[in-house]
């Protein structure tokens, strides 16, 4: 090798590492999200707005409750009504609102892959999810004595699976959304679902047979029945199932919802 062969290969500046690119994106996003008013509501003040009807509808099914546990019960609900609006229904809408400013379309061009794209958008919405999740955790315990959690393992496994499957449904999702605007209307189906059909706000044991049934085949079930057997040790239905159920459940429908998001994720603007 020739000395100027070695000094343009030394003088080369070294590739950034995916991390650092990755990181570098959701810098930059978190940016955005302070500055977007609506999404910090959503992200911060619509979990604390609900903690009053949650505890009153927990309090209503108190008696149906595993172990009658009000308290982690109502934690568990917040962690569902976090996941669902700061992970989902915001990512949903940065998703449309970065496509639609021709953002992604940009990046596109430079040396992030796609993945490391729609990563980097939504490491902000996950890291906030997770703060929120641990400061209700923290307050619960210093307010209410919350108890610990049956398998700690099993609740952290559900929580991580929950965001897989979510996240890609945010992809997924954006696709069939022409507007931040429509994103609440694109999204509330999904939504309503989750909320309502996870077994965390309404126990899949209140459930009728057929409707628990339902429930249990929902994308993002399994991975909160996770969280629910591993918090309170039991999923809250008339058959409980093996928690490796629900893990093969988990891991299948965020597989399935990664490859559906990068099937039919939109990169340029709907016309």
């Amino acid at each position: 090798m020739t000395t100027a062969t070695r000094t343009a290969v030394v003088g080369t500046p070294a590739a950034p590492s995916v991390a650092r690119r990755v990181l570098a994106l959701a810098r930059t996003e978190a940016l955005l999200l302070t500055r977007n008013r609506i999404a910090l509501y959503m992200a911060v003040a619509m979990p604390v707005c609900l903690i009053g009807g949650l505890h009153q509808m927990l309090k209503a099914q108190r008696g149906r409750l595993p172990g009658g546990d009000l308290h982690s019960s109502l934690v568990l609900s917040l962690f569902l009504t976090v996941l669902v609006f700061v992970v989902y229904y915001n990512l949903t809408a940065a998703y449309v609102a970065r496509r639609n400013d021709l953002v992604l379309k940009r990046l596109r061009t430079g040396e992030l892959t796609d993945p490391e794209i729609l990563g980097g958008t939504a490491l902000p919405a996950v890291l906030l999810a997770l703060l929120q999740m641990v400061a209700i955790t923290v307050c619960a315990a210093a307010l209410f004595g919350l108890p610990a959690p049956h398998n700690p393992v099993l609740v952290l496994l559900g929580l991580l699976l929950a965001v897989a499957v979510l996240v890609p449904m945010a992809a997924l999702s954006s696709a069939f959304t022409k507007t931040v605007e429509t994103s609440g209307i694109t999204t509330l189906p999904v939504m309503m679902l989750t909320i309502f059909g996870s077994g965390l706000l309404v126990p899949l044991a209140v459930m009728p047979g057929q409707v628990a049934l339902v429930a249990r085949l929902l994308p993002v079930t399994p991975a909160l029945a996770l969280l629910r057997t591993g918090w309170l040790g039991s999923d809250g239905g008339h058959h409980p199932v093996g928690w490796w159920l629900y893990l093969a459940g988990a891991l299948a429908w965020a597989a399935l919802a990664g490859w559906a998001a990068r099937r039919w994720f939109r990169w340029e603007p709907r016309r």
